[in-house]
């Protein structure tokens, strides 16, 4: 039995992987831009439904991914266009852009699914061929790293990151902060559809529902990673991107686990949501309770609650000294 759950490690990694691929998206918004960004939901079922629809049509592997990217980057245009022109707050802009997602998915696919079986097509990834598609996964993982080190290195890339750190200085700066936004969102986006596009191929169809949950799991593999590891890459931006993929990795280690474990299929959104929560709350609590601040602020309550017994017991020798 436990041979059983060793051996359903790697089908763990390789998700884990393919969605910390995903979290990465959710890092440039959540962390960097400090936008929330409700889009992945639709775009990640955009990237995978463009690339089952190119390949089902014959079109080669490449020109599948290059599409799925373009077209969660379109997305990604239509949220920065409805926050930045439209003046909608970012949260709203997201949720209307991932109910039109909605419909123009369906669309795309020509229905709620899409098959694309690893036996008939040519996939780059794919379940049969786990160790082939964890190494091709990690390329692909270390390349967008690579990428987008170099990226944010950049003057521009430099913007933006000031546009998330503070918006009214960088506006008074010069920098467009509308611009960088929007092309923070087309960037987040267009990494979250490429994402779409590998779970597509890895799971062998798209469906429309692939993406419900896709913000909550991509923040859950930002958070554990940054719990976890943020010590070890404060000064890394490239660094700071690994840990997001190591986070998603351990999510799916996890959720894996609880399903080993035999709990109620009813119960296992319920379990995630609550996995999420506890490691969402873990900077809060580790600030609140386990930082050198808190530590110090509980010695000096203690400290006062000494002194204030003892002013009380001398209080009250006095009194009683009075009395007689």
């Amino acid at each position: 039995m436990l041979g059983d759950y060793f051996n359903s490690l790697p089908a763990a990694v390789a998700q884990g992987i393919m969605w910390g691929i995903m979290a990465i998206g959710v890092y440039i918004t959540y962390k960097i831009l400090d936008i929330a960004d409700l889009t992945v939901d639709g775009s990640i079922c955009t990237g995978g439904a463009v690339c089952a629809v190119l390949i089902t049509n014959g079109q080669p592997m490449w020109l599948a991914l290059v599409a799925a990217t373009v077209a969660g980057m379109l997305a990604g245009l239509l949220t920065g266009v409805f926050h930045t022109f439209m003046g909608i707050p970012a949260i709203l802009s997201g949720i209307l852009t991932q109910l039109i997602l909605w419909s123009v998915n369906l669309k795309i696919m020509g229905g709620a699914n899409l098959s694309v079986p690893a036996a008939r097509y040519n996939l780059l990834i794919a379940r049969l061929d786990l160790n082939r598609s964890i190494i091709i996964l990690e390329i692909f993982a270390l390349v967008l790293i690579a990428v987008l080190y170099w990226f944010f290195g950049t003057e521009f890339g430099a913007s933006i990151r000031a546009t998330g750190a503070n918006l009214n200085m960088s506006s008074a700066q010069g920098i467009n902060t509308s611009l960088t936004k929007i092309i923070g969102l087309v960037l987040s986006n267009g990494i979250v559809a490429l994402s779409g596009a590998l779970v597509c191929q890895y799971n062998g169809s798209a469906t429309i529902t692939m993406g419900q949950g896709a913000i909550v799991t991509g923040l859950a593999a930002v958070i554990i990673g940054e719990a976890l590891f943020g010590w070890l890459c404060r000064n890394n931006f490239a660094l700071k991107l690994i840990v997001v993929v190591i986070g998603g990795i351990i999510y799916w280690v996890v959720y894996n686990t609880v399903i080993f474990m035999g709990l109620d299929s009813n119960l296992l959104r319920m379990t995630a949501a609550l996995l999420i929560a506890v490691f969402l709350a873990a900077p809060h609590l580790k600030n609140k309770y386990f930082s050198n601040a808190a530590i110090a602020e509980k010695k000096a309550l203690k400290e006062q609650q000494k002194a204030a017994k003892k002013e009380s017991k001398k209080a009250g020798k006095n009194s009683g000294k009075e009395v007689a």
